[in-house]
């Protein structure tokens, strides 16, 4: 929340609001600004150690200007919760916009990270002008629907290791899949040819091309 001007526009909508802020002196000027509204609860804590299950959250939404520098980290601790919101929107810098929201062949471990859980959307732009302090990068705002079912057809057991092969594609920078899958999988070259052919997918690609179906496809040829 900041010093709350986005809390207050949220407060005169929503029938409950919980502002996580991990300043203590901002959490006091909060708790004085909103004195007498009883449906804004602050809660001083660091939002990576926030449990919305603990707090009674369920079909929520989060709202928010993200510190840019731990954004990925908000996302990852938000979508794989075991109480996720159904809705976020996040103003993020607007290069992670655009990486979560790629398409094949621009594709990100954080575009296959959030796209896995949500529907993906880019609305806005915001200019570095708009902020006071002016940050040194632009802004976007990001939109994130979360999916009713996860966009490939996982089970929570298997989802670790369908992110073990996902950040193993993606370990060696625009390296070919065959050798980035052998050396961050610790697997002989050969046995990876096999696995991509059972997949149907050329050893030669990157896993900037890859969608989502692939990695699925990746992940059943690798299981025992």
């Amino acid at each position: 929340p900041g010093p709350g001007p986005l809390t207050h526009l949220l407060a005169a909508q929503a029938g409950r609001v919980v502002a996580v802020e991990t300043d203590g002196r901002l959490v006091a000027f909060l708790q004085q600004a909103f004195v007498g509204q009883p449906h804004v609860q602050i809660v001083q804590q660091d939002i990576l150690q926030f449990d919305p299950c603990a707090a009674g959250l369920s079909d929520y939404k989060v709202v928010a200007n993200v510190p840019y520098y731990i954004t990925s980290a908000i996302l990852r601790h938000l979508l794989e919760n075991a109480c996720p919101p159904a809705l976020s929107v996040l103003t993020v810098q607007r290069e992670v916009a655009q990486r979560a929201a790629a398409h094949p062949p621009d594709m990100s471990l954080l575009a296959v990270s959030v796209q896995l859980f949500c529907e993906v959307e880019l609305v806005g732009k915001i200019p570095a002008g708009a902020f006071y302090p002016p940050p040194q990068v632009d802004s976007a705002i990001l939109r994130l629907r979360r999916r009713a079912t996860l966009a490939v057809a996982l089970t929570p057991s298997e989802a670790p290791a369908f992110f073990a092969v996902v950040r193993a594609g993606f370990g060696q920078k625009r390296k070919q899949l065959l050798n980035s899958l052998s050396a961050g999988l610790g697997r002989p070259k050969a046995e990876i040819v096999e696995v991509l052919a059972c997949a149907g997918i050329d050893p030669m690609r990157r896993a900037e091309t890859l969608a989502l179906g692939e990695w699925e496809s990746l992940c059943r040829c690798l299981a025992p």
